[in-house]
């Protein structure tokens, strides 16, 4: 990772640009090519110098659900688990805690009553209870990592 690499991944936790062409005003800030820029999002994706690159969606505002959930599974079944858990379209992200409830996912559906079909639907799958622990209240945190 260069500089510019770094310079990238900084300025895009801030945000992107919302315009006709939003690579080449964030390539020019870097005095780079668009096609450069897209070139090292994709490399940095490709070397998983980046989990993601792409737009944060506000379910609820979009008028769908989404809910932290937490399960307990045995370490044997736990990779197994994980795979079934994950097939499921609904599941944002799933990983691991050193918990009782060792599995939390995020789940995020179309609708909020779609919530509890899907966590039938796992529980179901699984064979394990899903514990469902929706947001009581939205704080919201800046962070943000310089690298």
């Amino acid at each position: 990772m260069d500089s510019i690499d770094r310079a990238i991944i900084n300025q895009l936790q801030g945000g992107f640009p919302i315009c006709e062409h939003p690579y080449q005003v964030m390539a020019d800030q870097f005095g780079i090519t668009e096609s450069d820029l897209i070139q090292r999002l994709e490399q940095m994706l490709e070397k998983k110098q980046l989990s993601r690159f792409g737009p944060m969606y506000h379910a609820e505002r979009l008028g769908g659900g989404l809910s932290l959930c937490a399960m307990s599974i045995p370490d044997d079944e736990f990779d197994h688990v994980v795979d079934q858990v994950n097939s499921f379209p609904e599941v944002a992200h799933n990983y691991a805690r050193d918990h009782e409830l060792n599995m939390w996912f995020v789940l995020a559906t179309e609708t909020p009553e779609r919530i509890d079909s899907v966590l039938e639907e796992i529980e179901q799958a699984t064979g394990y209870q899903v514990y469902n622990m929706p947001k009581q209240h939205e704080f919201y945190v800046g962070l943000k990592f310089e690298v």
